[in-house]
């Protein structure tokens, strides 16, 4: 009985003691698991700006942020100019394997050299868009068409680099686009045009906006083989007329949005059955649809 007293009191004591042989260190941020918890919960929400701040703390953080750039899906720069954005860029080229979405519109300081490597380690890119990027040359597309085969969004406005080739070949080899943007390309032509909408057959948004080369001929070839556009800018397009409208309207039946401000060639002939349809950006134009009579027009001088 004694002894199992003894034992009891002996093992109460070890419970109840504190320990002066272990010494508990304090714990830090990264001491949290970094796969399980610091990262997605954490850094995954962090803006670039954030993440390149907090890489600067030290080299334990610069470590977590590089593992986050190569987990990161998401690069939306659209529209930073700030300065050293070249510097930082050079690092998401370096460290960024998994780009799905890559917004870089009016990042005037992009070229070929730091846009390259993005792309070449990055050929799961569903998502590009370089509108206004005008330091470029045709070699920053050949990836896009070599590489990329995921594509569905290009948004290419304002990019007078494009050669005509290029295009042709775009459409060969992405003709699952669903979303194409080449506003303000003055130098495509109307036979280009033709053929790159000719294999472009999923399209669902589509932005031609002060293209001259848009024509009644252009749009009666997207009306033939893209049968389900949702939206479309042809805003600026003085070449277009009630003959391309109707042509789009009776082909295109999931039509949302038509867009044909500053087309002086279009009508309410044309427009006036598809309002109560879908939503056109023009006010009704009274006059023009009435077709009003005027004698005078029959007198000769």
């Amino acid at each position: 009985m004694c002894s199992l007293e003894t034992e009891e009191t002996h093992l109460a004591s070890m419970a109840l003691a504190r320990s002066t042989d272990i010494t508990i260190g304090k714990v830090s941020l990264f001491d949290i698991s970094w796969q399980d918890v610091l990262i997605p919960m954490f850094a995954d929400f962090l803006s670039i700006k954030d993440l390149f701040n907090f890489r600067c703390c030290s080299q334990t953080a610069k470590r977590i942020v590089d593992a986050v750039f190569e987990r990161r899906k998401n690069i939306n720069l659209a529209g930073i100019n700030s300065r050293n954005i070249e510097l930082a860029f050079a690092v998401l080229g370096k460290r960024c394997k998994r780009i799905e979405s890559l917004n870089l519109a009016r990042c005037h300081w992009l070229a070929d050299d730091l846009l390259l490597p993005v792309l070449a380690a990055n050929k799961r890119l569903r998502v590009v868009n370089l509108n206004e990027c005008g330091k470029n040359t045709p070699i920053a597309l050949q990836p896009i068409i070599n590489e990329c085969k995921e594509l569905r969004i290009l948004k290419l406005s304002t990019c007078q680099w494009l050669p005509k080739k290029s295009k042709d070949v775009l459409s060969m080899y992405h003709s699952n686009l669903v979303e194409f943007d080449i506003s303000y390309c003055f130098i495509i032509g109307e036979r280009s045009l033709i053929n790159i909408f000719s294999k472009l057959n999923n399209l669902k948004i589509l932005s031609l906006e002060c293209t001259p080369s848009v024509t009644d001929e252009v749009l009666l070839q997207i009306a033939n083989n893209c049968h389900g556009l949702e939206y479309i800018n042809l805003v600026g397009c003085t070449a277009i007329s009630d003959y391309g409208i109707h042509a789009i309207a009776s082909n295109c039946n999931q039509l949302l949005s038509l867009f044909v401000r500053r087309c002086p060639r279009v009508t309410e002939h044309s427009l006036a059955p598809l309002r109560k349809r879908l939503y056109i950006d023009r006010e009704i134009e009274v006059f023009s649809y009435l077709n009003v009579f005027y004698p005078t027009d029959f007198l000769v001088y």
